[in-house]
């Protein structure tokens, strides 16, 4: 990847991240360092998009394993995604930033629906703009809402925020023998069945040659870094 500023990125962090080590809810200390962080990059010139999971609130596969249904468990996992989407717009409009939520579900008194013009001309006029709500469909994950938003907005690239600095062999909490790669490829990837994101994520990455550079964003000023093309991390292309 080219050692320059990219023009549009896709941010995608997990709701986890939000949690902190609370491991539940959000977390206001880690709202605001990631808000700083993502300010860092708008005020360099980047337009971002950004879309944020709600596992730290609810995450829909683990309850329809216990017994809810796997449709009405997605959609109230789409909702955690737009309390995340809404509680990460006001940090950042708190620093100033001019920030839009746009939902896949339909929620007016906290968002705008998702429109695919609509999203590109938040982005023309600077402005930060937040995808809830997923695909707006069940069986979904937030990892192909990322991905998907990217391609519809014409975004360059897709930062994976995460908790640890890259894509490992094997989890590197657990294993001191985990190897860290810096280049994949999607096959490489697919072929290692490494859990970066799911299939049809990456599947829809690779048809449309979308990079994806998987980061460590808790260490501040890694989001700028990414952002301008700096080589930190894993980088996943074709």
């Amino acid at each position: 990847m080219p050692d320059q500023p990219f023009r549009r990125i896709l941010l995608k962090m997990s709701g986890e991240i939000l949690a902190g080590k609370k491991g539940f809810g959000i977390d206001p200390h880690v709202l605001r360092d990631l808000a700083r962080q993502v300010k860092e990059v708008a005020d360099s010139g980047v337009e971002v998009g950004i879309v944020i999971g709600g596992g730290n609130l609810f995450r829909g596969v683990d309850v329809a394993g216990q017994g809810m249904d796997r449709v009405t468990g997605d959609y109230l996992g789409m909702m955690a995604t737009l309390m995340n989407s809404v509680a990460f717009q006001n940090a950042l409009e708190g620093l100033g930033l001019d920030t839009r939520v746009l939902s896949a579900l339909t929620v007016t008194q906290l968002s705008e629906p998702y429109i695919r013009r609509r999203a590109l001309r938040h982005l023309e006029k600077g402005r930060v703009v937040i995808c809830a709500g997923g695909t707006g469909n069940p069986y979904f994950s937030t990892d192909t809402a990322a991905v998907l938003r990217a391609i519809e907005m014409g975004a360059e690239i897709v930062l994976k925020g995460t908790k640890v600095d890259g894509v490992y062999s094997a989890d590197p909490e657990t294993d001191p023998q985990a190897v860290r790669y810096e280049q994949l490829s999607y096959d490489e990837l697919l072929a290692k069945k490494l859990r970066v994101m799911d299939l049809t994520a990456v599947t829809l990455c690779m048809e449309n040659k979308l990079p994806i550079r998987v980061f460590d964003i808790r260490k501040s000023g890694n989001l700028l870094r990414a952002a301008s093309g700096s080589p930190i991390g894993t980088i996943i292309t074709a």
